[in-house]
């Protein structure tokens, strides 16, 4: 469990870390914040992509193995962002990044679910999940910091390291699990077209994509809104982490419990929370208390939302976890998206909370509304 969630806190580092070190990024490559927010969404773009197509092609394929290769193209993809040098390279570097992601996390999680007993995939999956919350307490912050004392370039530089590791620890410790040898690119592609699956895929589309909204723009937010020192990013930035990590801790015991009422629950209360944060951003405390629950609430709502994919998508379980982490990267590049939108007409850095407020509602009706026309009674499985 622990070697699978080392490669989750390498993705966790590597998504995450791009947002405090915008404008050193943007200042680099000579373009704004706004244009340099692009970066996050051609991650995300990566994820989209690579989480349905990776999963599809390589579902015969022994999930260790699969494992190891998705590890070194996490070490690829960063290693060119570390040497990238204007935008499009960065941009296409990015990309390639976030490849991986999805696809790793879809065999993690169907891994970790088979070494457990059934009333526990919940907290096993939310224990693969937990070293991508510990990246935003650990690796974030201390790559931010990283990049800010030396240049943005080390911090990818640190999750090719990372990465490393990770697949030493897989290879050592990870059972070798085979593939299905019945699997077909149809066969996975199917779920695809199951209403529960579309509807659980939409929810997090739009409603994690209220979160994203706010913290993609969290550097500037801090230094423009809050009105404290960039040096004080970092500190934002691990209370998110520590958020999250509480959110995970929750999140797993929650969904063994009720995960309809989980994810209810989370995107209820992160509008809330976004709509405090507009409110309160000016005032130091409590632009950091939103901030550690908008951490812990992102938590809560994504391990939530994959439990419920797995058990929509039947025996593509894999793919349906994979789906997960490509909706929500949608949501990050959505949000990244509406939130540069706004600044960039002027209504300032707060502005982001108000779109985050809207998609968290819109993800809210979504899911209702799925719930209406396409219940899950499927449990998660081996």
């Amino acid at each position: 469990m622990l070697a699978l969630a080392l490669g989750g806190f390498a993705i966790g580092t590597t998504e995450f870390v791009t947002m405090g070190l915008l404008p050193d990024v943007a200042e680099s490559i000579d373009r704004d914040i706004p244009t340099t927010g692009h970066i996050i969404s051609a991650y995300a773009l990566g994820v989209v992509v690579g989480a349905p197509l990776i999963v599809s092609l390589a579902a015969r394929m022994p999930k260790r193995t699969l494992l190891l290769w998705l590890l070194a193209g996490l070490g690829l993809g960063n290693a060119l962002t570390a040497v990238a040098s204007g935008y499009v390279p960065v941009l296409l570097a990015r990309f390639v990044a976030g490849l991986p992601h999805g696809a790793y996390f879809g065999v993690a999680s169907l891994v970790a679910a088979s070494l457990v007993p059934a009333g526990r995939r919940g907290r096993a999956v939310a224990m693969v999940m937990m070293g991508l919350s510990a990246a935003t307490v650990a690796g974030v912050p201390a790559s931010a910091w990283l990049g800010q004392a030396l240049t943005w370039r080390a911090a990818y530089a640190l999750v090719v390291v990372i990465a490393v590791v990770a697949a030493v620890l897989v290879l050592t410790f990870v059972p070798h699990l085979p593939g299905d040898p019945s699997a077909t690119i149809r066969g996975e592609l199917v779920a695809l077209r199951e209403p529960a699956v579309i509807a659980a895929f939409l929810t997090g589309v739009v409603g994690f994509g209220g979160i994203f909204a706010m913290y993609s723009y969290i550097a500037p937010i801090v230094t423009d809104v809050v009105d404290l020192p960039s040096s004080v990013i970092p500190v934002f930035l691990l209370v998110f982490g520590l958020g999250s990590v509480g959110g995970t801790l929750l999140a797993g015991r929650l969904a063994d419990w009720d995960n309809v009422r989980q994810v209810i629950g989370g995107l209820g209360a992160t509008v809330v929370v976004l709509l405090a944060f507009y409110e309160l951003a000016s005032f130091a405390p409590a632009a950091l208390l939103c901030v550690f629950l908008v951490g812990a609430l992102g938590s809560i709502v994504a391990i939530g939302l994959q439990i419920r994919l797995m058990a929509a998508a039947g025996d593509a379980q894999m793919l349906g976890a994979a789906l997960n982490h490509a909706s929500l990267n949608i949501a990050n590049g959505l949000g990244a998206w509406l939130g540069g939108l706004v600044i960039a007409a002027g209504a300032g850095y707060a502005a982001p909370a108000l779109v985050g407020v809207a998609l968290a509602v819109a993800g809210l009706v979504a899911f209702l509304v799925g719930l209406r026309v396409a219940p899950v009674r499927t449990p998660v499985h081996a």
